[in-house]
């Protein structure tokens, strides 16, 4: 008698399992995926396989995971990367994201929320306001003309994705939890939130978010990418498609138009400059890290170049990274930190001195981090040394310091972005992300068309004269960074990385970082470790919280040491983990002249590593 599978799946509500993971580094010379949903890895391994490049299997991925993990990601939102040419070894950098509509001012904004002279604020999350165009489809399109093979069709990278949204797929667990979270609020906010879920008469409305192992298709979806693929940007910008989003969002008194999206078409994505800091911090200046077999060990002499890192500028938030990074490094030099031992990761004292590193970078990103195209972004002058050098005066290395908070500290926000890294054998790189914000974004489906519009414009601030206020035409603070590493005496491959999770993530790409450079962990490891994320909802009466969330696996004895020095941690278990988003890495280097690329993906996430 066959197996029943139904007493095992659906499954009801699984556990979430204690780290560390059991996972190997994954080893590959013919390039790597690492993302967060293996059905979208397939997507790009297809592509791969098919003669495409990097940045062909990338937007295949990224279709995947519009499919497998919606609430996270879609065509409804926006991308940013970096692309890394092996010939060349230069980085390149393109913002696909959207802005808000011509006539989305903050005059209009302001009376439709009722909001009266001196109020300040920003975009309630769920406002119609707060959906921006979509600049992914734009991103995607370009990512293949400008940094593709040239070898596959849009149309064939897109192949894999309608397939699976035709067939129907099992849905992965993580991917289960976030679906089901935003249920109740996609129905709230659309009536076209069947197209979303998963038909069940017996639920509420007839429909309802999946469990995990039960099989689900999006054919609205499908018929999306398949215009897509056939149209590019014009499918998606002009037509059926376009038309549906300007009614989901003027159905509910969203101020977009047409043009606003049709605008796209000739305007596309921008290239953009990548910036970068170069890190000899934490003894890495002295040697360099190289893998045998998944096992850090010492490599040969680097002298005195340590590595690059790379971020994408503002209006992402990579810069914070990279501000943090040097301030770090500026209170090595000083002596106020020391150069930490492996013994010491994850300690109170090396905790403190990144927390506060990150809420001085933060307390600046809250101001400066803004549209370059709309306001004055002194990106340069921010990573300088001898600015964060400087700031680095602010630190104290006994007890957390309030005088940092003047600009503002990040926001505490669970998971709900897709970053994924890739290579192929050729030695490209793509650092990839998408997002629609929030969970599921606004939650606004567009009539048949199987996706959700993102709700990005909830970064803008309300305030007259902020350079991040809300304005036509402007792009909001982005919290999605793509980042890369290359090794600063040679500019060759080191890393292809990122953290997603909304405000989590130059927290994230910091920790990873040191994990790697400071502590010697490999890519597994690196990922796999416990981390922290600064919150910052405002509590009444206490304008400068000092919110620390410590993931489980960080000591008792290190959270009560924290709380001595003034910060208010916690710490936080279970499905709770998802506030410390989920990375992915490959790491590059050379064995007996061949490229060997070493892969991790977070436990945090459904994922894995692939090698292609």
């Amino acid at each position: 008698m066959p197996l029943n599978l139904n007493s095992v799946y659906p499954a009801t509500l699984p556990g979430f399992q204690s780290f560390p993971s059991r996972r190997s580094v994954v080893h590959s010379t013919q390039g790597m995926v690492a993302c967060s949903q293996p059905l979208a890895a397939r997507c790009g391994l297809k592509v791969l396989d098919a003669g495409g490049n990097a940045a062909d299997a990338a937007v295949a991925i990224a279709a995947g995971l519009n499919l497998t993990e919606p609430s996270s990601t879609g065509v409804g939102g926006d991308m940013f990367c970096l692309f890394y040419d092996a010939k060349t070894k230069k980085i390149s950098a393109m913002n696909g994201s959207g802005c808000a509509g011509m006539k989305c001012t903050l005059e209009a904004v302001r009376k439709d929320l009722g909001m009266k002279d001196g109020d300040t604020g920003k975009l309630p999350l769920r406002s119609v306001h707060a959906v921006t165009v979509p600049g992914a489809v734009a991103g995607w399109v370009d990512t293949v003309e400008r940094f593709g093979s040239g070898k596959v069709s849009l149309e064939q990278i897109l192949t894999p994705a309608i397939e699976l949204a035709e067939r129907g797929f099992p849905v992965s667990e993580i991917a289960s939890t976030m679906w089901r979270a935003g249920e109740k609020e996609v129905k709230e906010a659309s009536p076209n939130y069947a197209e979303l879920l998963k038909e069940d008469p017996s639920a509420e409305n007839g429909c309802r978010g999946p469990k995990p192992g039960e099989i689900v298709k999006n054919p609205c979806l499908a018929d999306t990418f398949r215009t897509i693929g056939k149209e590019g940007k014009k499918g998606f910008y002009s037509g059926r498609i376009a038309e549906a989003i300007i009614k989901a969002t003027n159905d509910r008194g969203g101020f977009l138009e047409l043009d606003d999206l049709k605008r796209v078409i000739e305007k596309g994505s921008e290239p953009v400059d990548p910036i970068s800091y170069v890190f000899s911090g934490q003894g890495y200046s002295e040697t360099k890290t190289k893998y045998v077999d998944g096992i850090s060990g010492q490599g040969q002499n680097e002298g005195a170049h340590g590595v690059e890192i790379w971020e994408h500028p503002p209006n992402g938030q990579g810069i914070v990274a990279l501000m943090a990074l040097g301030i770090l490094e500026a209170l090595e030099e000083d002596g106020k930190i020391p150069c930490f031992t492996q013994d010491q990761h994850n300690s109170a004292e090396y905790l403190h001195a990144v927390i506060e590193s990150l809420r001085i970078a933060f307390a600046d990103a809250s101001w400066w981090v803004a549209d370059p195209n709309h306001s004055k972004v002194p990106s340069a002058e921010l990573i300088s040394k001898a600015y964060l050098a400087d700031r680095a005066k602010l630190f104290n290395p006994s007890k957390a310091s309030t005088e940092i908070y003047d600009r503002g500290s990040p926001a505490h926000n669970h998971s709900d972005t897709v970053y994924f890294a890739v290579t192929d054998k050729e030695g490209n790189a793509i650092s990839f992300i998408n997002s629609t914000f929030h969970s599921f974004g606004s939650g606004i489906v567009p009539k048949g068309c199987g996706f959700t519009l993102q709700n990005r414009g909830g970064n803008f601030s309300l305030i007259p004269g902020h350079p991040n206020v809300l304005a036509p035409g402007k792009r909001p603070y982005h919290t999605i960074i793509p980042a890369m590493v290359t090794n600063a005496h040679d500019g060759s491959l080191h890393s292809v990385y990122g953290v997603m999770g909304g405000f989590m993530q130059p927290q994230g790409h910091v920790q990873v970082l040191l994990n790697m450079l400071a502590f010697k962990y490999n890519p597994q490891a690196a990922l796999d470790a416990p981390r922290f994320c600064i919150g910052a909802e405002h509590m009444p009466g206490d304008p400068f919280e000092r919110k620390v969330f410590l993931e489980e696996g960080i000591s008792e004895d290190v959270c009560e040491k924290l709380k001595q020095m003034g910060h208010q941690a916690e710490i936080v278990g279970g499905y709770g983990r998802g506030v410390f988003g989920r990375g992915q890495i490959i790491r590059s280097h050379e064995e007996d002249g061949t490229t060997v690329y070493s892969a991790g993906s977070d436990p945090r996430g459904d994922g894995a590593a692939f090698p292609g």
